[in-house]
């Protein structure tokens, strides 16, 4: 077969055979990861530094990206994640007061391929239909159709895939309160991929935070005396992280207050005995519908999650530590959200409630964390207070 791939030309190949060509953009050169599309319309540069987001390449539906360029403040993490960056339409220049640089400059200096000029809304009709697989981004090099396709099939899967260690910190780092705001807890919290705004939401209510690597043992979090756990998002199959689930158990055993997020909320559905799944396209962008099955509200929240935890909604289940229910379900597919303990202090959702670029609905949940910390005493936790 003859080559197809010209001067400025690039290629959007799927493990399933299809191929969409666009033009050449940010970093050339061949790249491959899960394909996933983000509907969200603002927040491209949060999802881009999001650790979530390690080893995937991300489809942007809204068809416009990179007017407000890029700027150090609104980071989500010291770089750049995604593996690769698929646009319709590349703001041709920034217009913001806070732009430091362009989208295509940022991406260009982080090595990071991209690929312009292609229709993402049916490329997200496809991923919908035929769900999340592998792809890859070939640009600036000479590739026939069947070379591309049997590369973008011999490239990792992300089922099995243990992520998380390369995106947690390599050492213990402290995240305190600002000037004014009073320390009233100390918070453990596992870095799985954790997003800068994270300790900075706990900060603000009187957290003093401690960001532990996920290499981090039962050992090292009692040594900081801790008020509470935090297991953080992050990437991967939480299939694979047995020994951090090992390390929940224990704490679970011991009361002690944990909250997780995303990656960490599959992590305790699978430290309470559930199975988690892949989802077939994920969960993705700033618009998810999500309800609060105690409440009756209903939240618009940002997700960012390729697995789910396959645990019971209809009715309250049971635990080796105590009942527990699904508190929060997806409208648009039924899938658990959220769960909580009934008799041990310990909660997760799927979502972001830091959610930098917004939505800012779910952000009550660092405040149900300070109450579920604040409702322990200190002859109720041995780990604190041993």
């Amino acid at each position: 077969m003859s080559s197809v791939v010209g001067a400025k030309k690039a290629y959007f190949v799927l493990d399933d055979g299809a191929i969409f060509e666009g033009t050449s953009w940010a970093a050339q050169g061949e790249t491959f990861g899960e394909a996933v599309f983000s509907t969200g319309m603002t927040g491209y540069q949060e999802t881009l530094t999001d650790p979530s987001y390690h080893q995937q390449i991300i489809v942007m539906t809204a068809p416009h990206v990179g007017n407000t360029g890029m700027n150090h403040f609104d980071a989500e993490s010291s770089k750049i994640w995604v593996s690769g960056f698929v646009v319709r339409n590349p703001s041709p220049r920034v217009s913001n007061w806070r732009s430091e640089m362009s989208l295509e400059d940022a991406l260009i200096d982080a090595g990071v391929v991209g690929i312009s000029g292609l229709d993402t809304r049916a490329i997200t009709r496809h991923l919908r239909n035929r769900g999340a697989m592998r792809v890859g981004i070939f640009s600036g090099a000479e590739r026939t159709r069947d070379e591309m396709v049997t590369l973008v099939r011999k490239s990792p899967q992300m089922s099995g895939a243990f992520l998380a260690g390369d995106v947690s910190t390599q050492s213990t780092y402290v995240v305190a309160p600002p000037p004014g705001v009073e320390k009233k807890f100390t918070v453990a919290a596992i870095d799985l991929g954790i997003k800068s705004a994270t300790p900075r939401n706990m900060a603000a209510r009187g957290i003093e935070v401690h960001v532990l690597p996920m290499t981090a043992t039962i050992e090292d979090i009692e040594a900081i005396n801790p008020d509470g756990l935090f297991l953080s998002n992050g990437p991967g199959d939480p299939a694979s992280m047995n020994e951090i689930v090992a390390t929940v158990r224990h704490f679970l055993e011991m009361k002690l207050p944990i909250f997780g997020i995303c990656f960490g909320h599959q992590i305790i559905g699978r430290a309470l005995g559930f199975e988690t799944y892949k989802l077939p396209f994920g969960h993705r962008g700033i618009n998810q519908p999500v309800k609060n099955l105690r409440s009756g509200r209903v939240e618009i929240t940002a997700h960012n999650h390729g697995f789910a935890v396959a645990a019971p909604v209809e009715k309250n289940f049971s635990t080796v530590y105590g009942a527990g229910f699904v508190s929060h379900v997806c409208l648009n597919d039924g899938v658990v959200e959220g769960l909580e303990l009934l008799e041990t202090p310990a909660f997760s959702v799927q979502y972001h409630p830091e959610a930098a670029a917004g939505p800012h609905d779910a952000e009550y949940l660092f405040d149900q964390f300070v109450s579920l910390m604040s409702s322990f005493s200190p002859n109720q936790n041995s780990v604190r207070h041993a």
